[in-house]
């Protein structure tokens, strides 16, 4: 059925409801008129109008008249409030459908024996049926979305045992800003659903609407990268976000909804690694992915750099491989701007990456030399005194 057809089927039911109450309603109508005019009603002298078959004839037709005007009215909002709820209903994921299903089933049958006992009451028990079995299928609803993947209501497909199945990966703020995260899905090393949080989409639009230029710069490249992302690959986005409390942090919300869906952060931030570590989650940190994967460089070996700045220490320059590895060399101060031969002397590994200390290759021979000729000049002091 097409939204119009259901809108006129609607909207005739509604009619033909209204006028079927508003014809029935004329004898409660003058019964109602009677006990609010006592007088009128009483009096030997004066004809009564309540009673006049005319008079009561014009109420029955101008209340059925009301009450189908009454149905047009109700299904037109009725009909609105249906689309709104079908748009929301289509939005959804297929975790919030079917716990809807259920919810609204079970809390359905919940109301039923309360039904049955306020139907004693009359008129007053339809509101307070209404209002117990509006709060059970909410209170069903939350139940069932509390659930993790609804794990403990649907079997796991073609009976997959849960712990093959590759966990839910969560992407952060700077993860995403960084844009390595683009290149190593697109190489297939990351399985699983990639899962991007609503609040962390929140957080790249408002850095993209800062005044900084720096940080909405950050902020529009974020959400360029989710958006090529998006075309490339399907992404989860807001499906989980109502299991974390949104008056949190960002940092705190990732670690609390790592946990709570059993799933897997994936970052560059160093600080919200070390948090996610103490709680217990595990994090794939792209910065250790690309540190593994820089070439070796072990002491004594030979490689040409160009020196671009200034060390901290004196005589000091500070070069860059291509991978963007910081190489210090000793004495390289007089060649910035320059490609230089230099010799590794030794590879200090840290948490933010790896750094390389070489020294330039000539001065590297001519302070060997000269050291070899300060070990032999005694020598040779002693064999002419002798």
């Amino acid at each position: 059925m097409s939204a119009r057809s259901f809108r006129w089927a609607l909207t005739l039911l509604l009619i033909v409801l209204g006028l079927t109450v508003g014809y029935q309603a004329t004898p409660w109508f003058i019964s109602s008129l009677k006990k609010l005019l006592p007088e009128a009603a009483t009096q030997p002298d004066t004809p009564n109008i309540l009673d006049d078959p005319r008079f009561q004839l014009t109420v029955r037709v101008a209340l059925t008249v009301v009450g189908g005007l009454i149905g047009i009215i109700l299904g037109s909002e009725i009909f609105r409030f249906v689309l709104n709820v079908q748009k929301q209903i289509e939005s959804a994921s297929t975790r919030e459908k079917i716990a809807l299903t259920i919810g609204g089933t079970f809390g359905v049958l919940l109301t039923v024996p309360f039904a049955v006992l306020f139907s004693r009451y009359g008129l007053i028990g339809i509101p307070l049926t209404l209002i117990v079995g509006i709060t059970f299928v909410y209170l069903s609803t939350v139940a069932v979305l509390s659930m993790k993947e609804l794990r403990v209501v649907l079997p796991s497909p073609e009976g997959i045992a849960e712990t093959d199945t590759p966990r839910i990966k969560i992407l952060d703020t700077n993860v995403i800003i960084d844009g390595r995260i683009a290149d190593i899905c697109r190489t297939g090393f990351i399985e699983g659903t990639i899962y991007v949080p609503g609040f962390v989409i929140d957080e790249l639009q408002h850095i993209a609407d800062s005044p900084d230029s720096l940080r909405r710069a950050r902020g529009r490249r974020g959400l360029d990268i989710l958006n090529q992302m998006q075309k490339e690959r399907h992404l989860e986005v807001r499906t989980y976000d109502d299991t974390v409390d949104p008056n949190e942090p960002v940092d705190k919300r990732l670690v609390s909804l790592a946990k709570s869906i059993n799933g897997v952060i994936v970052t560059n931030d160093f600080n919200l690694n070390k948090v996610a570590e103490l709680e217990g989650v595990q994090v794939l940190n792209v910065n250790e992915l690309a540190n593994a994967l820089k070439p070796v460089v072990l002491p004594g070996e030979e490689m040409r750099v160009r020196i671009i700045k200034e060390g901290n220490q004196p005589n000091q320059g500070v070069g860059y491989m291509d991978d963007g590895t910081m190489i210090v060399v000793e004495g390289g101060r007089d060649f910035i701007d320059q490609d230089v031969d230099v010799l590794v002397t030794s590879v200090l590994q840290t948490v933010a990456g790896k750094m390389i200390f070489a020294s330039v290759k000539n001065q590297e021979s001519e302070t060997t030399e000269w050291a070899d000729r300060g070990m032999r000049l005694p020598t040779a002091r002693l064999r002419r005194r002798r």
